[in-house]
């Protein structure tokens, strides 16, 4: 059976060294004594419902987070009131690095399911990191791969082809899962259709008619927010800039039967 996003919350006490996701959050490479000091240091908090913030935009810089389960939006309120969605984290993932520069959140995190998160305060993470050498370049080079994200989505948004962003979008979060213990192929999205077109800045209709043309294509399933992914291959090659999508044809010469989003929409 694969294993959704989402791990069962009742876990969320177990310490760090027993806590699946250690092996992802936790800072490569440390020694036991630094590491011994790091978990010393991390605060559990009980799980939030979804819709529930963590921090806000303007809230005052306390700690890093580390998502333990479930999954949160990263979000940059506009002046209209709207949104504008930066990022998507899950299991693993850490957040809260927006603050550092100038001691104040300039995005907004909520959760888009019951989600566990670790606190990390970084008054007393800033203390580790000039007594640990080794904890300093982990976190320098966990800054490098925030930057790295940074550049990720602006090529993202770059890309001309509404079928290479949502790719994009759906090969990076198989990538992400794998590398997490999950199913490659077979996941729940916990983000709506309308946060999916925000990120991707395509139109919801866009990305609704995608959907339904991967699905029609061969390449995906979809049954409201569960995904499964077909054919990996053929969504790799959309990014290497193949020609557009054709369906394939049965061997009888007739088109094969196609696959209705009936709750396209949920998405």
């Amino acid at each position: 059976m694969n294993r959704n996003i989402a791990l069962e919350f009742a876990d969320y006490q177990i310490s760090c060294r027993n806590c699946c996701m250690a092996n992802v959050c936790l800072p490569l490479g440390l020694s036991a004594i630094e590491l011994d000091q790091l978990i010393k240091i991390i605060d559990r908090h009980s799980p939030i419902s979804r819709g529930e913030h963590l921090f806000e935009a303007g809230d005052k810089q306390k700690s890093l987070y580390a998502v333990r389960s479930g999954s949160i939006k990263v979000y940059i309120p506009t002046e209209s009131g709207e949104e504008q969605v930066h990022r998507f984290i899950l299991p693993g993932e850490l957040l809260g690095f927006d603050a550092i520069e100038k001691e104040r959140h300039t995005c907004a995190a909520v959760a888009l399911e019951t989600t566990s998160v670790c606190e990390l305060p970084y008054h007393h993470l800033e203390k580790l990191c000039h007594s640990f050498q080794g904890l300093d370049h982990e976190i320098h080079r966990l800054f490098g791969k925030e930057i790295s994200n940074e550049y990720d989505l602006l090529q993202l948004l770059a890309k001309k082809s509404a079928e290479m962003r949502l790719a994009t979008f759906l090969l990076d979060l198989s990538d992400r899962l794998k590398r997490r213990g999950f199913s490659e192929r077979e996941f729940n999205l916990s983000m709506s259709r309308h946060d999916i077109s925000n990120y991707l800045g395509l139109a919801v209709e866009t990305v609704s008619r995608l959907f339904a043309r991967f699905q029609d294509n061969g390449l995906l399933m979809v049954k409201r927010r569960n995904i499964q992914l077909t054919d990996i291959v053929r969504l790799r090659e959309l990014l290497t800039g193949v020609p557009p999508l054709e369906k394939p044809v049965a061997k009888s010469g007739k088109a094969p039967r196609s696959h209705r989003i009936r709750a396209v929409d949920a998405i």
